[in-house]
């Protein structure tokens, strides 16, 4: 669809963190707008795959642990290696513990930021190398975009490092902004709100704090994995070539409370 500014024909994306949740629900956008994708996941993600080749594209898996960096330039070589290029990469995976500040251990702290800053910066800084050179050869703009949280611009309770990691990726897409634009690559970010997904099940089966949740938002209601694949196809496509740098809160209107 040439004339389709938000149509991915032809592309090809990597999503880390697929295999449940946000992570699907990146993957399964993607693919609807057109795109081949490279799937990541550290658990077998055979539905995520099934959902992405539905829609009449490919899909490659790549089993990671993203706890250390050790698997981030074998990651991209092989999503060059199964389709020959690399246009998207969407930086979903992620993790979340919880303690009192007073209480929060070394450990935890650097299990947090190893997976949501570290890997996620080294992973980025590996595509970003191919985007460049794909970029110069072809003309076609690279897509970096990574997933923050309402927490890179709040402080939160009992996650700590959490909050420290994901305040960091919004820092880290603003400086990959400022250095790959020239380069032929646009840099943002998504800010979810709460979404319905596994690791929030918790708090929507709680009747008190589900109910405090809703009516802190305006739109009255969980959002939706899908609400932010469609952020996401928005970035990764041509019609966000004028968009650096940008944290886009998909919140329901939590943010504006």
């Amino acid at each position: 669809m040439k004339d389709n500014p938000f149509a991915l024909d032809g592309r090809v994306a990597l999503v880390t963190g697929a295999n449940t949740g946000i992570g699907q629900g990146i993957a399964v956008a993607l693919a609807k707008a057109g795109a081949d994708v490279v799937i990541v996941a550290r658990s077998d993600p055979a539905t995520t795959r099934s959902l992405v080749e539905a829609e009449g594209v490919r899909a490659h898996v790549i089993m990671a642990d993203l706890s250390s960096i050790e698997p981030c330039h074998r990651i991209v070589e092989e999503a060059v290696e199964a389709f020959g290029r690399l246009d998207i990469l969407v930086n979903n995976a992620g993790i979340i513990l919880r303690n009192d500040a007073l209480d929060f251990s070394e450990e935890d702290w650097d299990a947090v930021m190893d997976v949501n800053l570290k890997a996620l910066f080294f992973l980025t800084q590996a595509a970003a190398r191919q985007m460049t050179d794909w970029a110069s050869q072809s003309g076609q703009r690279g897509k970096i975009v990574n997933i923050a949280s309402m927490l890179t611009f709040q402080g939160g309770v009992r996650v700590p490092s959490y909050t420290a990691s994901k305040s960091g990726v919004g820092g880290l897409t603003k400086l990959m902004a400022n250095e790959w634009a020239p380069k032929g690559i646009n840099v943002n970010a998504i800010a979810p709100g709460y979404i319905a997904t596994n690791n929030t099940a918790a708090l929507q089966a709680d009747e008190t704090r589900n109910r405090q949740i809703l009516e802190r938002i305006p739109e009255g209601r969980w959002g939706d994995p899908a609400d932010i694949g469609g952020a996401a196809v928005f970035l990764a496509s041509s019609a966000a070539d004028y968009v650096q740098g940008h944290i886009l809160a998909v919140d329901g209107g939590w943010l504006a409370r």
